[in-house]
């Protein structure tokens, strides 16, 4: 992060306004371990946790950097951990247990190229694992999608607010190209929140002075996972009802939607941009949350809009939401790389003029 005193803006690169987004929002315990591309955001991490004086590992592996996190949470601490596509995969089993145990924490997957190990280019390829549950159960995470820089850093504090609030872990997906570009960030306007200012009274922090309590994903007794489940699927609904967050670029009276999210929305936007100009009646719809998705707002667009067009650095997988949304009612098209590929602003324009003639 480079600093000019006298700014009111500092020149920061995605990972570090996530670093600094997770400060401010008075994260109490960070664990994590290298991947590239998400390395910046561990090293940023470990000098700005010492400076506030609260709690860096570099753990041993993925598994245990989810497993203190996990821990943390139980404590009451505000808990974050992140890595890349092939280190998420690894944590999954973590997250699952965080779910079912009703305890927040935040989760940053700064996606590269896959399968496998793949590579360390951008990539897209993790929205299944993400907004579907990528371990075992059925349990969702609330997941956001920043598509600037300063943006990484407002949806980073609000992730941990959303966490807290539902009780129920969120993930910051973004892909190396956001985690490695440097954008101005207005920092000054986030205020900083201190560690502990979250009251949890299903903690584990001691029994003293009150009944005991337990936190657990074990349940043995017939009809009480049942009940569990029920009670995840009515906090789910809740989510879905109160929390879709979506960017709308010229949508009112598009007959042509682009949908795209995270760093290839900014390369859709400047084509929607570019087509406006030329008299195409396009718009675009960014959605923010990938989980709760917007599908309400597509199925209103869908009554005026004849044509759907998801752009992904993937094979396909938003595009699945997308039809499910527009139920038919309109027709649905994809543009997609895979394995580091990033659709260009002239791809984007040259098929949507392909599929409006």
């Amino acid at each position: 992060m480079k600093k000019d005193k006298s700014a009111k803006k500092h020149l920061m690169t995605g990972n570090e306004a996530i670093g600094e987004g997770a400060v401010r929002a008075g994260c109490d315990f960070y664990a994590g371990y290298p991947i590239t591309p998400q390395n910046e955001l561990t090293a940023f991490m470990s000098y700005r946790m010492r400076q506030k004086g609260r709690v860096f590992l570099q753990s041993e592996s993925e598994l245990s950097a989810i497993n203190m996190v996990f821990g943390a949470s139980v404590a009451g601490k505000r808990a974050m951990t992140s890595s890349s596509s092939p280190g998420i995969s690894l944590k999954q089993e973590g997250i699952s247990y965080l779910a079912a145990c009703r305890l927040p924490a935040v989760i940053v997957n700064v996606m590269r190229g896959g399968p496998g190990l793949g590579n360390i280019a951008p990539s897209q390829g993790d929205y299944f694992q993400a907004t579907k549950g990528g371990g075992h159960g059925d349990y969702h995470m609330i997941v956001l999608a920043p598509g600037y820089v300063e943006e990484a850093m407002s949806l980073t504090m609000a992730s941990f607010d959303l966490s807290d609030k539902y009780r129920v872990p969120a993930m910051i997906l973004t892909d190396g190209m956001l985690g490695q570009m440097m954008e101005p960030v207005e920092i000054s306007k986030y205020k900083v929140k201190t560690s502990g200012f979250v009251k949890k009274p299903w903690a584990l922090t001691g029994a003293k002075a009150r009944p005991a309590q337990s936190i657990k994903s074990l349940f043995l007794k017939p009809g009480a996972l049942e009940d569990l489940n029920i009670s995840l699927q009515k906090v789910y609904a809740e989510i879905r009802s109160k929390e879709t967050r979506y960017e709308a670029y010229y949508c009112d009276g598009a007959k042509f939607i682009v949908v795209a999210y995270g760093s290839v929305s900014r390369v859709a936007k400047a084509a929607v941009k570019s087509l406006r100009a030329k008299g195409r009646r396009v718009g675009l719809l960014r959605p923010i949350t990938l989980w709760p998705f917007p599908e309400q707002v597509i199925k209103r667009l869908a009554k005026k809009a004849k044509v759907f067009f998801a752009v992904e650095m993937s094979a396909g997988q938003m595009v699945e939401d997308v039809r499910l949304a527009v139920e038919g009612r309109s027709e649905v098209h994809f543009l997609g790389r895979m394995g580091g590929g990033i659709p260009s602003q002239n791809e984007i324009e040259q098929e949507i003029a392909r599929l409006h003639r």
